[in-house]
């Protein structure tokens, strides 16, 4: 693989370490805010879910500024956003401008979902783009591994450790940032975009050295000839792109309804629902946090060798038997098993789901729509991750936990027949060869 083009991939997935990290670090922080600052429940909440909301807001907004100015330069921007965020998290003086501040992060989150997955799947050769673009689910885990182990070290510092938690954060963002300035810009984005040819052809010879002149005019005359304004059109909500909208919209939805995030955020509260202690609920938490990043080591592994469908349908049996066993153990009272199903669980969605889902909606969308495509697909995967964290405490006190993970498992059987009957494989998929498959010329 170039070294150049693994170091530009592994610097926009960097974007998602800082996402992993912004999103975790305020757990260590919460509790002596609301102390800080005498916040009610309601208050508390909002402050709390502040970067949450700014994600939804993001995600909805990410495809204007990566088609309008560049996914480079968007990438850039999102480092900035971060850097503001940790710096004045960390300096704030009341609930507002706290709010304010990560309300902003949450805004780079959200782009960066947008832009950066997108980003590594435009300039990666096909035969490496899965493993490539899932860097950035990688990060998102790691980051969250960091973002616990930093709190962890900083916790005893004194009175304002809790704003060290938030402002180490911006160590990552200014080397993220910097790290930037490096990258070349899209040649799809140069040549779709900005009509660019020279530019283009220029950063495809960067990321294909190895390239004669012959086959990489071929490349571009091909990469032109996909997305011209008459083979892929020039709105989004078309009956021509129905197939990829789908998909991108139903793969987010999937990814939700398993209950990933409601598992992931309330992991101590689902332990001591069985029995455990606040303390061992804690520590089988932390299991999950490095069951998640070993395998989603693993799904980055097999994505490029085994495919996206079959890590998807891989993913969906996992769900099924493990949240089949957690809802079992729970009816009859079989407590014991319950730690090691939700790591099955973790497990499942990393090799399945986590290591394939911000690779799939990228791959699926023709050049020209690429960006709101993946803008349909991270919108819909944020909407329903905040629907799905504000009423999963409620959900879990209205009904026993066995009916809610009963139908966390219920949606992943109409996962697997999604995968099934209307999922196709883009592993080793040229992006314009893609475009033909699903109808988008």
């Amino acid at each position: 693989m170039n070294k150049k083009l693994f170091f530009w991939s592994l610097t926009s997935a960097l974007a998602g370490f800082l996402f992993g990290f912004d999103t975790v670090v305020i757990s260590g922080a919460e509790k002596t805010i609301q102390t800080l600052w005498s916040l009610g429940a309601g208050m508390h909440g909002v402050a709390m879910a502040a970067a949450l909301y700014g994600t939804v807001l993001g995600s909805l907004l990410g495809g204007w500024p990566t088609d309008r100015f560049g996914r480079r330069a968007t990438l850039l921007w999102i480092g900035i956003l971060y850097l503001v965020s940790a710096v004045w998290s960390g300096l704030a003086t009341d609930v507002y401008s706290f709010i304010a501040a990560r309300l902003i992060g949450g805004v780079g989150i959200g782009i960066s979902t947008v832009a950066a997955p997108l980003y590594i799947s435009e300039i990666s050769p096909a035969k490496f783009r899965g493993r490539l673009a899932g860097m950035f689910q990688f990060n998102i885990v790691f980051g969250i591994l960091v973002a616990f182990a930093s709190n962890a070290l900083l916790s005893g510092i004194g009175a304002n450790a809790w704003r060290w938690m938030l402002g180490v954060a911006a160590i990552p963002s200014l080397l993220y940032t910097v790290f930037c300035f490096g990258l070349p810009e899209s040649p799809r984005w140069l040549l779709v975009k900005k009509n660019d040819r020279e530019k283009g052809a220029a950063v495809l010879r960067l990321i294909e050295p190895q390239a004669s002149a012959a086959e990489i005019e071929k490349r571009v005359d091909e990469i032109v000839s996909a997305s011209s304004e008459q083979s892929s059109g020039g709105k989004f909500w078309t009956r021509q792109l129905r197939a990829p909208i789908l998909l991108a919209f139903l793969i987010a939805f999937f990814n939700q309804l398993s209950g990933i995030n409601a598992i992931l955020y309330f992991a101590p509260r689902i332990f001591e629902l069985t029995g455990l202690g606040e303390k061992a609920a804690l520590l089988q938490s932390v299991g999950i946090g490095v069951t998640n990043l070993i395998f989603t080591f693993v799904g980055l592994w097999l994505i490029d060798r085994l495919g996206r469908r079959t890590l998807l349908f891989i993913g969906s049996f996992g769900y099924i038997f493990s949240l089949g066993l957690v809802a079992w153990a729970f009816f009859t009272e079989h407590f014991a098993i319950v730690p090691a199903c939700i790591f099955a669980f973790i497990a499942a969605h990393a090799v399945g789901q986590g290591a394939v889902i911000w690779v799939f909606i990228s791959e699926i969308f023709p050049n020209r729509h690429r960006a709101e495509g993946q803008t349909l697909g991270c919108f819909t995967h944020w909407v329903f991750a905040a629907l799905l964290t504000t009423f999963f405490p409620s959900i879990v006190t209205a009904f026993a936990p066995g009916y809610v993970f009963a139908f966390f498992c219920g949606m992943m059987v109409l996962q697997l027949f999604w995968v099934k009957f209307f999922v196709p494989e883009t592993k080793g998929v040229p992006l314009e060869e893609m475009q033909k498959r699903l109808g988008g010329e």
